[in-house]
């Protein structure tokens, strides 16, 4: 049987990194019943870990890239707690985005596009869902975004 996730993936050119492991005393996962909590994935992309702070030298679209890299994790985790099998992944429940950024910044909401944009991509209505969009003083390790997902799954 063919995945449509899978599938949609490989038409957009995505490729889903390796499940990161927890860089601390947690879980990256949490199963209740059809519902899957995935810890804060923080932005790491190909070439590393993407740091910076909006409002102070990182434009909008260079932290929509990073929220995206987020997105990427976040399905990536899903897959793990799936063992490997994204057809059991029905929606995205609820995103909450951390952006590092000064505290005039204002366009947090247009950073975590970034992931609500991939989600609704990748899985059209499925990917759409309820959200927070926030600013943080700094992020671990000086990262631009972080963000955490609630998934129904089956």
């Amino acid at each position: 049987m063919t995945n449509p996730i899978e599938t949609r993936l490989a038409e957009l050119g995505l490729t889903l990194p390796a499940a990161p492991a927890p860089a601390a005393n947690y879980v990256p996962f949490v199963r209740s019943g059809a519902t899957l909590y995935v810890s804060g994935q923080i932005s790491n992309g190909p070439d590393g870990l993407i740091t910076g702070k909006l409002g102070d030298g990182m434009a909008v679209e260079d932290g929509a890239a990073a929220a995206k890299a987020c997105a990427l994790s976040l399905l990536a985790q899903v897959k793990a707690a799936l063992d490997g099998d994204l057809t059991r992944l029905k929606r995205v429940v609820k995103l909450t985005g951390f952006v590092n950024s000064t505290a005039d910044f204002t366009d947090q909401p247009k950073v975590i596009n970034g992931a609500s944009d991939t989600f609704v991509e990748i899985l059209g209505d499925a990917g759409r869902h309820a959200r927070s969009a926030v600013s943080a003083a700094s992020l671990p390790l000086g990262v631009a975004v972080e963000i955490e997902g609630i998934f129904e799954i089956e």
